[in-house]
């Protein structure tokens, strides 16, 4: 299954729980709608920390190439 753009984009996500969180802490929702805000920031955490650790591992796989590149050289 495809992923949407929506949840492909690191910014955009990080951008809207932040959204999120700010309408949470003003503490205008009612209830129902604040269950719906917080079940959508878990998804959005969720995928803001899938794609930090696979760009963490991204950059530790491109150090360690520079790393062998600087010791062969």
């Amino acid at each position: 299954m495809a992923k949407s753009k929506k949840e492909e984009n690191f910014e955009e996500n990080l951008e809207e729980l932040e959204q999120i969180v700010q309408k949470l802490e003003e503490g205008k929702l009612n209830l129902d709608d604040s269950l719906k805000e917080f079940e959508k920031g878990i998804k959005l955490y969720k995928n803001c920390k899938t794609k930090l650790q696979s760009a963490e591992k991204k950059i530790s796989v491109l150090t360690e190439s520079l790393k062998e590149e600087e010791y062969k050289g």
